[in-house]
């Protein structure tokens, strides 16, 4: 857990602990836009987000993206979540989330810490999505952090599964601020 707390670099410097503190729970498929969400809301809520992509190269340095790979990162970011929260540190959880059982492990967590719980499905039409994909290969958005390409993207659409639950929802090809505004009012509720 020490490593990837060290994930979040130098330049994030955790907030002052809150006694009601959140979970924002980011869920997309890969080049959705979930990372340029994540950091945008950060800018109006300070809080520190703990992307998959690099806490799996703090882990592995040459990630292999393996299930056994997978679980042992989801459990080090899961703990650190918990660990977080119960500090009353808020956090924005960046990743795929796609599957429900994966999400219920952070509502668990939530309840567990007693800490508000807020959903986010991030999404983009697939062509959006595949020109952002070549960018990425391309290399022309210095802050992303994923090397996942059109293929992961095809492969893990057929996975996705549904949010059951409460959550907002948001189309990054299109403006993000009114989601946005949304949030930051529910978690100063």
């Amino acid at each position: 857990m020490q490593r990837l707390r060290q994930s979040l670099g130098d330049s994030c410097k955790l907030p002052e602990p809150s006694s009601t503190p959140t979970l924002i729970a980011v869920s997309g498929l890969p080049g959705s836009g979930k990372s340029h969400f994540c950091r945008q809301l950060a800018g109006y809520l300070a809080f520190p987000i703990l992307e998959s992509d690099v806490m799996r190269r703090a882990l592995n340095p040459t990630p292999t993206h393996s299930r056994a790979e997978s679980e042992r990162l989801f459990r080090a970011c899961y703990a650190l979540i918990e660990d977080l929260l119960r500090k009353g540190i808020s956090v924005i959880f960046d990743a795929t989330n796609l599957v429900e059982h994966h999400r219920e492990q952070l509502c668990r967590i939530a309840d567990n810490t007693e800490t508000k719980l807020i959903l986010v499905r991030v999404e983009a039409p697939p062509e959006v999505v595949q020109q952002r994909l070549r960018g990425r290969l391309a290399g022309i958005d210095q802050a992303d952090n994923s090397n996942a390409d059109w293929d992961v993207y095809q492969r893990m659409s057929k996975t996705a599964q549904r949010i059951r639950r409460n959550h907002f929802a948001v189309d990054t090809s299109r403006d993000i601020m009114p989601v946005i505004n949304k949030i930051v009012r529910e978690v100063n509720r």
